[in-house]
């Protein structure tokens, strides 16, 4: 056990690399399970004919094209896109403890996502772009008020928690006036993928892409950023238009996310603090592997949501608002002791 330690200690690249290999493997495992697990049992023959032959190969090929796939691929991609965000925004506001779920974030997605519901507004496009702009507003406003009036790191958690009231009060308000929204929304609000189809998700799929090529690439300023706004402008970065960069991309990301998967909750609490605590706070490999962790991990609650309790289907929302409501208590209290 010692030489393992010695050796991981002393081989720091080694151990990341062989990390990334197990959290690659780990979540190509759980998208094959995601695909042929469920309801109806697909088998590596089942999957590899609907590919091969397409939809039209019998039933599971409709199954495989038009219910596990796009279940899978929007699992994956809003694990991904939520985990990155939280590491983006906990960087950012130097706050370990901010998540697109606590800070309101996913709230004003759901907000803007609610309001185009209200007005018949389906459009795949028109819900990402309208999920993109809410959650900007929420975040801005946040970052915002904590900058201008000097907010410490715990204000800034009770103002986002303040923020995220307020939005889901919103919501719920034009819910209760137009019933029809209510019945429309009432899934999204809870937080899931049993209703996913392309026309959502292909959209966000692009930007959701879109914005973490962007952020990768970017990991450098991300880890300047993160040292503090004095250091990062005595060490040359232009601090205030990097941080509006970096929080229009944590919008985008969790905008898009919420577009189709719901409101979500702890991902991006959850898995950055898992990631960090495996290869450190180097963005350049805690970024891309926040990504695989938490598109494995979202993947994996989904699954659990619908083999545990079937015949019957649990939202994941609410199996994630299991895990994540302790884990923010386990770290509210590690912070106090702290």
């Amino acid at each position: 056990m010692k030489n393992w330690k010695k050796f991981f200690q002393t081989n720091i690249k080694k151990k990341t690399g062989i990390l990334f290999l197990i959290a690659t493997f780990l979540l190509l495992l759980v998208l094959f399970f995601s695909l042929s697990m469920g309801a109806a049992e697909l088998s590596f023959k089942d999957i590899w004919t609907a590919i091969k032959e397409g939809a039209d190969s019998g039933v599971a090929g409709r199954i495989f094209w038009h219910v596990r796939l796009p279940r899978t691929l929007a699992c994956a991609l809003s694990g991904a896109a939520l985990a990155t965000a939280g590491v983006v925004i906990q960087n950012v506001l130097s706050n370990k403890l901010a998540s697109p779920g606590i800070i309101g974030v996913n709230a004003g997605a759901g907000v803007a996502v609610t309001i185009c519901c209200a007005c018949g507004a389906v459009s795949g496009w028109i819900i990402a772009g309208a999920a993109f702009g809410g959650a900007l507003f929420a975040v801005l406003t946040v970052a915002l008020a904590a900058q201008k009036i000097g907010a410490s790191k715990t204000t800034v958690i009770l103002g986002g928690v303040a923020v995220n009231s307020f939005l889901n009060a919103v919501s719920e308000a034009i819910s209760t006036l137009n019933p029809d929204v209510g019945i429309q929304t009432a899934d999204f609000r809870v937080g899931g993928f049993s209703s996913v189809a392309y026309t959502r998700l292909i959209p966000a799929a692009v930007l959701i892409l879109f914005a973490l090529l962007i952020v990768f690439t970017l990991s450098n300023e991300l880890d300047v950023i993160s040292l503090g706004e004095d250091t990062a402008s005595g060490l040359g970065l232009p601090v205030r238009k990097m941080r509006t960069v970096f929080l229009v991309l944590a919008a985008l990301l969790a905008g898009a996310s919420v577009s189709f998967a719901g409101l979500l909750g702890f991902v991006g609490l959850i898995v950055p603090h898992m990631a960090r605590s495996l290869v450190g706070n180097e963005s350049k490999y805690l970024l891309p592997f926040s990504a695989l962790i938490g598109a494995a991990f979202v993947t994996l609650c989904d699954l659990a949501s619908r083999v545990l309790f079937a015949p019957y289907e649990v939202p994941v929302g609410i199996l994630m608002s299991f895990i994540g409501g302790p884990f923010f208590i386990f770290l509210l209290v590690k912070r106090r002791r702290q």
